[in-house]
């Protein structure tokens, strides 16, 4: 009785491993850029929380029918503080009472009020910013890309 070997050779396991190596090789820059694209994409969700914040009082405060009013009370109680001059007339302010109250939790950015009011992701590169601005309430998240992310 002969007996026949099954299994690899060991020239057959080194080409699967070179084949494996070059397809790591080629596969792995399109994974690389991951992280950037992924604050990029959180920055563009708080870019579209921040304008339907900003639409919401707005729209509370043509609702109330008082257009002198400095504040805005939500829905669930929280009190916004809100321009009265105008394309300021309704918008939340600039300040952690104005468009901080209206957005709620900023977990994970970083918010710098003023005018422009922006905001950075807390651990990310100072180019990946958002900006309010409390005059007209017009959010910018042009700089939110990838590249900048």
């Amino acid at each position: 009785m002969s007996k026949h070997q099954r299994g690899f050779t060991l020239i057959e396991l080194i080409v699967v491993i070179v084949i494996l190596g070059i397809l790591a090789a080629t596969a792995l820059p399109r994974f690389v850029n991951l992280q950037s694209d992924a604050k990029a994409a959180s920055m563009q969700g708080l870019a579209g929380g921040l304008r339907g914040a900003v639409e919401l009082v707005r729209a509370r405060w043509l609702v109330t029918g008082s257009t002198t009013a400095t504040t805005v009370q939500t829905a669930d109680g929280t009190v916004v503080t809100v321009g009265t001059a105008g394309a300021a007339a309704g918008v939340p302010v600039g300040t952690a009472l104005g468009i901080g109250n209206a957005v709620g939790t900023l977990s994970g950015y970083t918010p710098t009020y003023g005018s422009p009011t922006t905001f950075v992701p807390s651990a990310g590169p100072p180019g990946c910013v958002i900006s309010y601005d409390p005059a007209t309430g017009a959010v910018n998240s042009a700089s939110a890309v990838a590249a900048a992310c």
